[in-house]
């Protein structure tokens, strides 16, 4: 009999001392070693790490993610890597990654749960975290996985809360710096103008959120796993810019392609409200009943949390949340 293939749990690492043990020991159960690459700890990040039974290396931070991603797969030196952020935990699905990794050398795409501030919602990324041996990443930031095998969702679930507004910031002006690195020596790569995107609508810079949306829109094919949130994202940011014709002409264009996506209609009906306040006049006979429909179609749809950056709730209690609001709105206007 073929031994059992080894699984190695690796990280990149700097001052998280808030959560690498909450990280380290949901996955321990799962895993022959656990591989910690520190990038220059100054908190106790590294004891930590040991004391949950982490092999710890080091490495000065190389201004590049793929660099420091790479060189952790070659410490590990295992026949599978499961790649985890010490801010992220293991949530289901544990069980079923020693079975999995028996089998054909495929990249095994994670359910990432992103929690926000508001502790309520959460985004749901798939995201290639499962990779054989031999497989490498690319890009200084936002890395990616390099590999043409094909990439298989698991059922496996983890948690992650790097993005609330305390963990972020410390994060954020070295992420746009990379970014805008990457990007001048890829100009028409799609997927940088998505991050880059994203990288300013945090940063509160709407204005280059949205010449980037529309650069990553454009470039992007149709088949890449991220144009669904793109697109809900572009039309949401939009929205927010004030740019309500634009964002309607987005989202009349791209309805054929997301006929089962709550999330789509879900930011369609919030487009809807934000034009029927700026349009008082034609509000109630024609822009809030679009709204409703819209909100009633993402109950129709009910929850798709394969989708890329689909909101838990959209499908379901988010949109009657607002179908509720609206129609008691309504009934008070015509009383």
């Amino acid at each position: 009999m073929s031994p059992a293939p080894s699984i190695a749990a690796t990280l990149i690492v700097r001052n998280e001392a808030r959560c690498i043990a909450r990280c380290l020991e949901s996955v321990v159960p799962w895993v022959d070693r656990m591989v910690v690459l520190d990038t220059g700890s100054t908190d106790d990040t590294v004891a930590i790490a040991k004391a949950a039974g982490a092999e710890v290396h080091h490495l000065p931070w190389p201004d590049s993610f793929s660099i420091a991603r790479n060189h952790v797969l070659d410490l590990a030196d295992s026949d599978w890597s499961l790649m985890l952020d010490a801010d992220e935990w293991l949530i289901a699905g544990g069980e079923t990654l020693r079975d999995w990794c028996s089998g054909s050398a495929l990249l095994g795409r994670l359910c990432i749960h992103n929690q926000h501030d508001d502790g309520a919602t959460a985004t749901r990324s798939w995201i290639t975290r499962l990779i054989p041996r031999g497989t490498r990443y690319e890009g200084r930031v936002h890395e990616q996985v390099a590999s043409p095998l094909p990439r298989v969702a698991l059922p496996v679930h983890v948690a992650h809360d790097g993005y609330m507004t305390a963990q972020i910031a410390p994060k954020r002006d070295r992420n746009h710096a990379l970014l805008l690195r990457d990007l001048a020596e890829q100009p028409d790569d799609p997927y940088l103008h998505y991050q880059i995107a994203r990288d300013a609508r945090m940063r509160g810079d709407l204005t280059a959120a949205c010449t980037h949306f529309a650069q990553a829109l454009a470039l992007t094919p149709a088949e890449a796993n991220w144009r669904h949130e793109l697109v809900v994202t572009a039309i949401t940011v939009l929205t927010k810019a004030r740019r309500l014709d634009e964002a309607l002409a987005l989202a009349d264009g791209e309805m054929p392609h997301w006929p089962e996506s709550p999330d789509f209609f879900f930011v369609l009906g919030d487009l809807l409200l934000d034009r029927a306040m700026a349009d008082p006049a034609h509000a109630i006979a024609h822009w809030l009943p679009l709204a409703e429909g819209a909100w009633q179609r993402c109950l129709a749809i009910g929850e798709r949390p394969e989708l890329e950056g689909s909101v838990s709730g959209r499908g379901s209690h988010l949109a009657q949340h607002n179908l509720d609001v609206l129609r008691s709105q309504l009934a008070m206007l015509a009383a």
